[in-house]
């Protein structure tokens, strides 16, 4: 079927429905460079990204979001200045609305607030198209928040809205670790006309998390760490060599077992333990990533215990792995070191790469790739965090 993603971002809905065989026919997206990954992974032919190629970055941020590159793509900047009679015909609405004012990390402004209120412009364009051109389908997704929000009443507010516009709706908290290693409670409401039939989409299930630390292999999470820590008299130092870390199952620093087990744990914002949103801020061994968001600094903890007895006692200075194999190819980038009481040791801690956030929300290399083609780091990690899941996308697409 024929959809259009609306509030798309880099476009997580646009690629999970797409791997489930529907199209999209147009988005709407107000951020610039958002809408330069959108089309640089969705819109773009290869002739057009042979030429962007040769411009300067900035350039290229410019350049690709003239008209001539969604090659068709209905397109609309704000979804507040669009009129119902100048968007396409679509069987499907998809629409991951500002989630800030929802958040429990937030003031909880609800519906009141600037950015969450942007959810009724979609009743607006809604009541304002033909009802024959109605879409069949509406999938809202936002924060578990929303739930609570004024006390149930602003979700309840949502759906009644979508009742009076002729839709029966069914909802589910959906979490992205039953596809990848991501703990992301989101809430997913769907919606369908009430005057055309159409099976339940809900309840859906996923793995329980069972293997899917393998969807980030090939460079996954615990590929490279560095300021190997010596933790001699509990007083940690930097350590300027470290064996290379690869990104098969358990292995450690040391390339070998450390009494039993190799440690690998998920750690948002480490040095901001006073903040509990989501959780323990150091999560247990093998535990999935907390929930990526823009703001948090995301991270992997990895216990340093075999080291070199000639580099102890040097002081803090940036370290490089001492030899570099097929499985690794940069040097060791990890910054800083937290005490661990429970493993007895100094755990060093290397903050997720772009790419590695972007694979926690389902996508690809060669899609993370075509974002990185027009945006800086930090415009990549604001993208994953303010995403939707592919996998998860695609799983009730699959079911639609």
């Amino acid at each position: 079927m024929k959809f259009i993603d609306l509030f798309s971002g880099v476009g997580g809905f646009t690629g999970g429905m797409e791997l489930a065989g529907h199209k999209c026919i147009g988005h709407c997206e107000f951020d610039k460079f958002a809408e330069a990954s959108y089309r640089s992974m969705h819109t773009i032919t290869e002739e057009q990204r042979e030429y962007l190629l040769t411009l300067p970055l900035k350039q290229r941020q410019k350049e690709i979001l003239k008209n001539e590159y969604l090659n068709g793509e209905w397109y609309a900047q704000d979804i507040r200045t669009i009129r119902a009679a100048n968007m396409p015909v679509a069987d499907c609405w998809t629409f991951g609305a500002p989630c800030q004012d929802f958040s429990i990390a937030g003031k909880r402004a609800g519906l009141k607030g600037d950015r969450s209120s942007l959810v009724r412009e979609i009743f607006r364009i809604l009541e304002k198209t033909e009802e024959e051109n109605r879409p069949k389908w509406l999938i809202y997704e936002n924060v578990k928040g929303v739930l609570s929000s004024n006390r149930g009443l602003d979700f309840l507010s949502i759906l009644s809205e979508m009742d009076r516009l002729g839709y029966d709706a069914e909802w589910q908290i959906v979490n992205s670790r039953w596809w990848v290693p991501q703990n992301r409670e989101r809430v997913y409401v769907i919606a369908h006309l009430r005057t055309r039939r159409a099976r339940k989409i809900f309840p859906v299930s996923g793995n329980g998390g069972a293997n899917n630390f393998k969807l980030v292999g090939g460079g996954g999470i615990a590929q490279h760490i560095g300021y190997a820590v010596d933790k001699s008299k509990n007083n940690p130092r930097k350590i300027d060599i470290a064996n290379c870390i690869s990104a098969r199952g358990d292995r450690g620093i040391s390339n070998r077992r450390a009494e039993g087990t190799a440690i690998a744990i998920p750690v948002l914002t480490p040095f901001r333990q006073e903040k509990r949103q989501n959780g323990r801020r150091c999560k247990e061994n093998n535990e999935e990533m907390s929930t990526l968001t823009s703001q948090d600094e995301h991270g992997v903890a990895i216990d340093i215990k075999a080291l070199s007895s000639s580099t102890r006692g040097q002081p803090f200075r940036r370290g490089y792995a001492a030899t570099l194999d097929h499985n690794c190819n940069q040097a060791v980038i990890a910054e800083k070191a937290v005490w661990s009481e429970k493993y007895n040791c100094y755990l060093a801690i290397r903050k997720l790469t772009p790419k590695e956030c972007f694979k926690l929300q389902g996508w690809s290399d060669d899609y993370f790739e075509k974002a990185k083609f027009v945006n800086s780091d930090s415009q990549l990690y604001k993208q994953a965090g303010n995403g939707v899941t592919v996998t998860v996308i695609k799983h009730i697409a699959e079911r639609m």
